[in-house]
């Protein structure tokens, strides 16, 4: 069977972008369909992936005939495997505006950090997550809710190329342990599956890095860097809180979130959608579906993140604030199907508030009924206008 191509709400902005910069960076992580997208948008570009060892080689001896294979310049993925080639893209950009070079790694940290180095002011930068709602929605509007957040959203779904059973497993063994071993060398790989799940239990928590070192076994310090690779690794995201100068004490701690619910799932035990529709955690990977779902709609805007959360002292929470010139739509996220007037309570606390901070105010639920023109705006999560 021939996998369905999926296009990609980013494409225009890496299309606009590669009119002015000589080099395109897109990193995002692994099978987030990186290479699918940059082959089709820059079809007239050599491929070279610097996976293959051959040319890592050839690339590493002699970087400059490696780089003048194509007079129009090439697409490199994995770049990160062979950073001194990044400082000769820059002499060859430098004296020929008309060529490009289309640059793609999934580990965001040894990636940015040689790039910020090396093309500072010469590359835009992208970040491709898994692919959203909003761009596979037509192909998925048979399935119900359970099957969309347990199958997840990687591509290979998607194209009918894996299915989710058979990838998820497979890709935490293959990509995220050795990714993490080759940034961490962690000799204890259980304690790090251990902590893995335990993050699954935790998500739109607030995340504990002393409470989960005592789980784990290991030092706060040591989950404080397991956290940070996998962020750099774009398997969470760690959501920070709104806070601004003010007498109300508000939390400074940030909320756990996985970039994909069909990692989560994985590692919350879930086998199946009929599971997830009877576990404890479904409201939880609900939530963890629609703030991801803000943060790519950004990403694929090329743009950064401009989400948070907001949580006070007397635990009063919205679960989404959406960030655009200083004021906030306000979003609660709800996995009920049946709508009631105490989801709205989060959303008065903050407005009473901060109320010259509000712009919108938005109940993102998974029940029929709609208002799109009450006060506070009533949405199915399948909603086009959910983040408008």
């Amino acid at each position: 069977m021939e996998a369905l191509f999926i296009g990609r709400h980013i494409e225009t902005a890496i299309i606009e972008a590669a009119q002015y910069f000589s080099v395109i960076t897109i990193t995002g992580p692994r099978q987030s369909g990186k290479t699918t997208l940059i082959k089709h948008l820059f079809p007239h570009l050599l491929y070279v992936s610097l996976e293959n060892i051959q040319l890592v080689e050839f690339a590493s001896n002699d970087s400059i005939a490696f780089l003048h294979q194509n007079p129009e310049g090439m697409i490199l993925d994995e770049v990160q495997h062979v950073p001194q080639l990044l400082s000769y893209i820059q002499g060859i950009v430098d004296a020929d505006k008309k060529k490009r070079f289309i640059l793609s790694g999934s580990s965001q940290f040894s990636m940015l950090q040689s790039i910020t180095q090396s093309l500072a002011g010469r590359t835009a930068i992208f970040e491709l997550l898994p692919l959203s709602y909003a761009e596979i929605k037509p192909i998925v509007s048979k399935k119900t809710l359970n099957e969309l957040l347990f199958e997840g959203f990687y591509p290979a779904i998607h194209a009918q190329e894996n299915k989710a059973e058979l990838l998820y497993p497979a890709y935490t063994r293959t990509y995220l342990e050795r990714d993490v071993r080759d940034l961490l060398q962690v000799k204890n790989m259980m304690q790090f599956q251990i902590f893995l799940k335990l993050c699954a239990a935790r998500i739109g928590s607030l995340c504990n890095a002393s409470e989960l070192a005592n789980e784990v076994g290991v030092s706060s310090h040591t989950i404080q860097s397991w956290l940070s690779i996998l962020q750099q690794s774009y398997v969470i995201t760690l959501l920070q809180p709104f806070y601004e100068n003010t007498r109300k004490r508000l939390t400074k701690t940030p909320k756990l979130y996985f970039n994909d619910t069909g990692i989560a799932c994985y590692l919350l035990g879930i086998e199946s959608p009929q599971q997830l529709e009877r576990d404890k955690m479904r409201g939880h990977v609900f939530e963890n579906f629609i703030v991801i779902e803000a943060l790519k709609k950004r990403y694929n805007e090329g743009k950064d993140s401009n989400i948070y959360f907001y949580r006070d002292s007397n635990h009063n929470e919205v679960d989404l604030l959406i960030k655009k010139n200083n004021l906030f739509t306000v979003i609660e996220i709800k996995s009920s199907q049946t709508y009631s007037s105490s989801f709205e309570k989060g959303i008065k606390n903050f407005e009473a508030n901060f109320p010259d901070k509000v712009h919108k105010k938005k109940l993102i639920y998974c029940g029929d009924m709609e208002n799109e023109n009450s006060a506070i705006q009533i949405l199915n999560y399948s909603n086009s206008k959910i983040f408008e």
